[in-house]
């Protein structure tokens, strides 16, 4: 397979590795260069690494309002 290099720099994936690695618009790839050759990676994105980092429940918004402002000042110190 062979795609040619646009003069800004683009090329189009071949229908053939698109279907292979399950690729869509809107998708990524990683480039990686390996050995003195370019390999790309399709980038999945694992949702459930996630699980369990957003907290839920009730929450205390003064406390909240009050951390962001503090935390705005150190920044601006």
């Amino acid at each position: 397979m062979k795609s040619t290099i646009t003069s800004k720099f683009q090329t189009t994936i071949p229908k053939d590795v698109r279907e292979r690695l399950k690729l869509s618009v809107h998708d990524a790839v990683d480039w990686k260069i390996e050995e003195g050759k370019v390999v790309v990676y399709p980038v999945r994105k694992d949702f459930l690494q996630y699980r369990n980092l957003v907290k839920v429940g009730a929450g205390d918004i003064r406390a909240d309002i009050e951390q962001a402002r503090a935390s705005r000042v150190e920044r601006h110190r």
